[in-house]
C-alpha cells in the first residue's frame, strides 16, 4: 500500500507533462458539504498569545538559528541595500541559509518522498516575467514573504539579531533567551512608534512566561522562589513598560531570574543548551507557524517547490524548540492533513501526502516511547481518526465512481491512525496486546456501519417517493417490493465500485456489505410478514421481491467468498434465510385453512336445509351436494389463481381438506339411515310343533292380533323422520353416486390445472391419483350401505306385514307368496325409477338377497306360528319360484347368473323340507356329532344359531325340525332339548 500511494506523484507527473488539460484522480475532491474547522491537537497555550504573534516569534528563532549556523560571518544589510540588490540578476551560492538563490530547478526530494506533484512556479494573476524577477529571490526573502513578517520587522530583527551577536560573543542560539536578548538589545527609537514598541515589549515578556513558567520543559520546583519573582516582574511590566538599560537594575534582575530558571537540567549538570521555548505545547504551536510556511502564499493548496531548502533551513530551529526527526513528522503530518481539510478537501494531495508521511509516523512511533510524545501522537491521530471515520462510517454519502482513489487514501489514513492508537495505548500500559487485525477490523465496521445507513436512506427516499405517486395514482408496487429493487441495485454497485477498494483491507468486503443489506431487509420483512393477515397480491409481490433480493445478495458473497480459508460459510452464516417460500407456504395454507373452514360451514348448512327430495331435480340428487360442489370447484380454480410457484406442493394440502369435507358430508348423508342388522328381526325362541297345529287350522283374529303386536317388538327400531324414506334413501344414494363421479372430473380438472401453472411438476398424474382417495371411498361404502339399508327395509320394514307377519301363518296353502310379491313388485318399480341408472342393478340386487334371507327367515324361524308338512315342500318351491321370476322378469330384470349366485342358499335348504323326519334326525345328529366330537355321545349339545344357513348345519337341519308338523319330530325335540309348544 505504501509504495502504491507513494508512486503517485511520478505517475502523476508523467500525466502532467504529457497531458496538461488531464485532471487527476486527485484533483476530483470530495464533496464540499461544509469546510470544517479541527481543534489543533498540540493543545491551547495557558496564555493567550495571537498567532501573528507566534508567527514572529518563530520568524525571530529561524533567523537567529540560520544566523548562528551558517557559514558566513553575520552582517547586517540596510533597506537601502537590500533594495537595490533585488533589481540585479540573481546569483547561485551553494551555502546552506537564508540567502540561497531561488533558481534551482531540482526536484523536491521532499515532494516525491510525499508523492506530491512538482509544476513549474504559479505565476500570480497579472504577473509578468520582469516582475518575477524582482521579486524576492532568496530563501530568506522567500520565508518573510511566506510568514507574512514585513520588510520593517525582518529589518529590525536582524539589527537586533547582529546587536546580540556582537554582545554575546558569538554564542550559538541555543545558548541564550532570545526574548530577554531582544529585549534588551532593541529600544523604542528602533520602532516606529511608542505603542509598537510596547506591544513588542509585552510579546516578549508572555514568551518569557510562558516558555519558563506556564510551559517549561522541566516542571518548576515548589520551593523555588524564582518562578515568584519573574511573575511579579512581568506583572509589573505589563502595567508599567521596563527600562531595559544594560546597567538598568530591574533588567539585572529579569536576567538573573530567566538565567536560573532557563539553564535547568534534568540531572543538575551544567549545559550550553538553555530551555525556554522547548517546553511543549509552546514549541509544537512555534514549529507549528514555521511548517505552514511550506505553503504557497498565494495558493493556500499548493506545497511550494523549495520545500526542501525550506525544511532544511527550519530544522536548524530543533535545538531551540526541542524537536527532532520524530516530532517533526507527526508536526508536519497535522500541517499538510490540517491544510486539506481547512480548505475545503480539494486537493486530493495533501491527503495523499498525509497518508505517506502516516506511515512514516508508524515506524517512529514504535521507537519513540517520550510520553509527551505519545499524548501528542495520540491526540493528533484521533482528530485525524475522527474527521476520517465520519465519512468512512458513512463513504456512501462521500465517495462515488469517480473518487475511489481517494476513498482507498482515507481508508488508509484511518486504519493507519487505528492502528498506531491501539498499537500505542498497549505499549503504555505495558499490556501483552491479543493479536487482532485492526485493519479488517476497522474496515468491517466502516463496511456495516456504511451500508446500515445507505439502507435507511433509500428506505426514505422510497418511502417519500411512494407518498408522492400515491397522489398522483402512480406507481402502485409495493413499498417493500421497491425498496427490495434498490437495495439490490445498491448491492451490485457497492460490489462494482467500493468492493475491489476496500478488499485491500478486508478479504469478504462484498460478502460483509451484502449480509448487512440482507439483515436490514430482513428486519423490514419480518415486521411486514408478522403484520400479514392474509395472502394478497401485494404480499406475493413482496415476498417474490425479496425472493430475488436474497438470491442476488447471496450471489455476490458467494462470489466473493471463493478464495477464502472458510469458504464463505462465517458470511453466509450471518444471512439466515428470509424464507420467503416458507412464508408463502404458511400464507397459502393459512388460506386454504380459511377456505376449508368456510367449506364445512357450508356442508353443516347446507345438510341442516336438506329433505333429500328427489323430485327436487331432475338427476333426483340432493341440492346441497350441488352446492358443495360448487364451492369445492370454485376453491380450487381460487387455488391455482394465486401468482404462486408452489401448487403442486401446496395442492395436497387444499384437496386433503376438501376431501375430509366431502367426507364428513357423505358421513352425514349415509348417518341414521340404518344397516342389514337394523331391519331384521330377532329370531324367536325355538318350539316345537303339536300334532294339533295342523287341525287348529287358522289363528283366530285375536291370536292374529297378538302375533302383530309381538312382531312390533321383533322388528329393529327406526326413525320415524320423513327423511328416511324409500324416496329419500334413493335421493340419499344418487347424491353419493354424483359426488363419486364428480371427484373424477375434479381430479382431471386439478390436473390440468396443475400442467398450466407455474410448477410445471412432472408425473402429476401419477400424484393427482390419490386425491380425493378418501372421499372416493367413503362414496362406494355409503353406496353399499344405502343400497342394503334400502332393501332390508323394503323387505323387512315396509312389507313386513305381508312377509313377516303374513307369509305362511297358519296353513301354507291359504297364506302363500302372492301378496308380498305384488307389493314388492310395486316397490321394485319405485327403486327402478328413483335410483340413478349406474347404482339401479346393485339396489335391485340388494333387495333381491333381502328378499332370499326374509324367504328363509319365514322358513327357518318364522316362530310357532308356522308350521310345515312334508306335503308343503312343493307349495314352499313354486313360491320361491314365484320370487325368482319377479327378479328376473323376463329378461328385463336381473341376470339370470346374479339370480343363480344369490338363491343357492335358498335352493339348497328347501330339499330338506321333504326330507323325512326319521332321515332329519339322524342327519342332525351325524352333523352334530361331527360338530362337537365325543361331548356328543352322551347327550346332544343345543346348536346355536350362527344365521348362515346351510343343509350341512346342526342349526339349520335344528330349525327344519321345529317347524316339522310331526308327532316323530315333536317326539325327539322334546325328549332331547325339552323344547315346549308355544312361546
Amino acid at each position: 500500500m505504501s509504495g502504491r500511494l507513494r508512486d503517485r506523484s511520478s505517475s502523476q507527473a508523467k500525466r502532467h507533462s504529457h497531458h496538461q488539460t488531464t485532471t487527476t484522480v486527485a484533483a476530483v475532491a470530495m464533496p464540499n458539504f461544509l469546510t470544517e474547522t479541527l481543534p489543533c491537537p498540540f493543545g491551547e497555550l495557558a496564555t493567550n498569545l495571537s498567532d501573528s504573534a507566534l508567527r514572529e516569534t518563530a520568524y525571530e528563532i529561524l533567523v537567529g538559528a540560520c544566523r548562528s549556523t551558517g557559514g558566513k560571518p553575520l552582517t547586517y544589510i540596510s533597506q537601502s541595500e537590500r533594495n537595490s540588490e533585488r533589481t540585479a540578476t540573481p546569483t547561485l551560492t551553494s551555502t546552506a541559509s537564508l540567502q540561497r538563490s531561488l533558481t534551482s530547478t531540482a526536484a523536491s526530494k521532499v515532494k516525491k518522498a510525499l508523492g506530491l506533484r512538482s509544476s513549474g512556479r504559479k505565476k500570480v494573476s497579472g504577473e509578468s516575467d520582469s516582475e518575477r524577477v524582482k521579486k524576492a529571490v532568496t530563501i530568506g526573502d522567500m520565508l518573510r514573504v511566506q510568514m507574512g513578517i514585513s520588510e520593517q520587522t525582518d529589518s529590525r530583527v536582524r539589527r537586533a539579531l547582529l546587536r546580540v551577536a556582537a554582545a554575546q560573543l558569538g554564542r550559538r542560539i541555543e545558548s541564550i533567551v532570545l526574548p530577554l536578548e531582544m529585549l534588551q538589545q532593541l529600544k523604542p527609537s528602533d520602532f516606529p512608534n511608542q505603542g509598537e514598541y510596547e506591544a513588542w515589549q509585552r510579546r516578549n515578556l508572555k514568551l518569557l512566561e510562558i516558555g519558563l513558567l506556564l510551559h517549561p520543559l522541566l516542571p518548576l520546583d515548589k520551593t523555588d522562589t524564582a518562578p515568584q519573582r519573574l511573575r511579579q516582574i512581568i506583572r509589573g511590566a505589563l502595567e508599567k513598560p521596563l527600562e531595559t538599560g544594560k546597567n538598568n537594575e530591574s533588567m539585572q534582575a529579569l536576567r538573573s531570574i530567566v538565567l536560573s530558571l532557563a539553564c535547568r537540567t534534568f540531572d543538575g549538570s551544567a549545559s550550553e543548551t538553555i530551555h525556554w521555548a522547548d517546553g511543549f505545547p509552546l514549541n509544537l504551536r512555534i514549529y507549528q507557524m514555521l511548517l505552514e510556511a511550506c505553503f504557497d502564499v498565494n495558493d493556500e493548496t499548493s506545497v511550494i517547490e523549495e520545500v526542501d531548502e525550506v525544511l532544511e533551513l527550519i530544522k536548524k530551529t530543533w535545538v531551540v524548540l526541542g524537536m527532532n526527526q520524530m516530532l517533526h513528522n507527526l508536526c508536519f503530518l497535522w500541517i499538510l492533513f490540517n491544510r486539506y481539510v481547512a480548505t475545503g478537501e480539494v486537493e486530493g494531495d495533501l491527503l495523499f501526502a498525509a497518508n505517506n508521511l502516516l506511515m512514516e509516523v508508524e515506524k517512529d512511533s514504535k521507537s519513540m516511547k517520550d510520553p509527551n510524545y505519545s499524548k501528542i501522537l495520540s491526540s493528533t491521530l484521533s482528530a485525524i481518526l475522527g474527521w476520517a471515520e465520519k465519512r468512512l462510517l458513512a463513504y456512501h454519502n462521500y465517495f462515488h465512481s469517480d473518487n475511489t482513489e481517494l476513498l482507498e487514501c482515507v481508508v488508509s489514513v484511518g486504519v493507519l491512525s487505528a492502528k498506531i492508537m491501539v498499537e500505542d495505548i498497549s505499549h503504555e500500559y505495558r499490556k501483552k496486546r491479543k493479536e487482532i487485525d485492526v485493519a479488517h477490523e476497522r474496515v468491517d465496521m466502516y463496511i456495516r456501519s456504511s451500508l446500515r445507513t445507505a439502507f435507511f436512506q433509500i428506505m426514505e427516499k422510497v418511502k417519500s417517493s411512494k407518498r408522492s405517486s400515491n397522489k398522483n395514482q402512480q406507481n402502485q408496487l409495493p413499498f417493500l417490493s421497491i425498496l427490495a429493487q434498490d437495495v439490490s441495485t445498491l448491492a451490485f454497485s457497492e460490489k462494482a465500485i467500493f468492493s475491489p477498494i476496500l478488499k485491500r483491507w478486508h478479504p469478504l468486503s462484498a460478502g460483509v456489505a451484502v449480509a448487512t443489506l440482507h439483515s436490514c431487509y430482513g428486519n423490514e420483512l419480518k415486521q411486514f410478514v408478522s403484520s400479514i393477515g392474509e395472502l394478497t397480491p401485494d404480499v406475493l409481490q413482496v415476498l417474490r421481491a425479496a425472493e430475488k433480493l436474497e438470491k442476488d445478495l447471496v450471489q455476490i458473497a458467494v462470489e466473493n467468498s471463493v478464495d477464502s480459508e472458510d469458504g464463505g460459510k462465517s458470511i453466509i452464516r450471518e444471512m439466515p434465510p428470509y424464507e420467503a417460500e416458507s412464508v408463502v407456504s404458511n400464507l397459502v395454507k393459512s388460506w386454504i385453512k380459511t377456505r376449508i373452514d368456510r367449506l364445512k360451514e357450508w356442508v353443516d348448512r347446507n345438510l341442516q336445509q336438506e329433505v333429500w327430495d328427489p323430485q327436487a331435480n331432475k338427476e333426483r340428487f340432493a341440492p346441497s351436494s350441488v352446492e358443495v360442489l360448487r364451492i369445492v370447484d370454485e376453491a380450487l380454480e381460487a387455488f391455482f389463481l394465486l401468482p404462486i410457484s408452489i401448487h403442486a406442493a401446496l395442492l395436497p394440502d387444499l384437496t386433503n381438506g376438501i376431501d375430509r369435507c366431502l367426507q364428513h358430508y357423505i358421513s352425514k348423508a349415509k348417518s341414521d339411515c340404518g344397516t342389514r342388522s337394523t331391519f331384521v328381526p330377532s329370531m324367536p325362541a325355538l318350539t316345537r310343533c303339536s300334532s294339533r297345529s295342523k287341525v287348529s287350522g287358522v289363528f283366530k283374529k285375536k291370536e292374529k292380533l297378538q302375533k302383530a303386536q309381538s312382531r312390533k317388538s321383533q322388528v329393529g327400531t327406526t326413525n320415524g323422520n320423513g327423511s328416511f324414506g324409500i324416496p329419500q334413501l334413493c335421493c340419499r344414494i344418487n347424491t353419493l353416486q354424483h359426488i363419486r363421479t364428480e371427484l373424477d372430473v375434479l381430479a382431471k380438472r386439478t390436473i390440468v390445472h396443475l400442467r398450466s401453472s407455474e410448477s410445471h411438476v412432472n408425473n402429476i398424474a401419477n400424484g393427482m391419483g390419490k386425491a380425493f382417495e378418501l372421499s372416493a371411498a367413503s362414496c362406494l361404502e355409503g353406496i353399499q350401505q344405502l343400497c342394503e339399508a334400502t332393501a332390508y327395509k323394503v323387505i323387512f320394514h315396509d312389507l313386513s306385514h305381508v312377509l313377516w307377519d303374513g307369509l305362511y301363518v297358519g296353513e301354507v296353502s291359504s297364506s302363500r307368496i302372492e301378496p308380498f310379491l305384488q307389493e314388492l313388485e310395486h316397490y321394485l318399480e319405485v327403486l327402478s325409477l328413483t335410483v340413478h341408472d349406474r347404482v339401479r342393478t346393485r339396489v335391485i340386487t340388494e333387495a333381491m338377497k333381502a328378499a332370499f334371507d326374509g324367504f328363509l327367515l319365514v322358513l327357518l324361524a318364522g316362530g310357532p306360528a308356522r308350521a310345515f308338512t312334508l306335503q308343503d315342500y312343493e307349495t314352499i318351491a313354486e313360491d320361491f319360484k314365484f320370487l325368482t321370476d319377479l327378479f328376473w322378469s323376463n329378461g328385463d330384470g336381473l341376470p339370470v347368473d346374479l339370480i343363480e349366485k344369490f338363491s343357492t342358499t335358498v335352493k339348497a335348504i328347501l330339499p330338506l323340507f321333504h326330507t323325512e323326519t326319521d332321515s332329519l334326525i339322524e342327519q342332525f345328529k351325524y352333523m352334530t356329532a361331527e360338530s362337537y366330537g365325543s361331548s356328543a355321545k352322551s347327550k346332544l349339545p343345543l346348536p346355536p344359531t350362527s344365521g348362515q344357513w346351510s343343509p350341512t348345519e346342526p342349526n339349520t337341519l335344528l330349525r327344519v325340525l321345529c317347524y316339522r308338523s310331526d308327532e316323530t319330530a315333536a317326539k325327539f325335540l322334546k325328549k332331547t332339548y325339552n323344547l315346549p309348544k308355544k312361546l
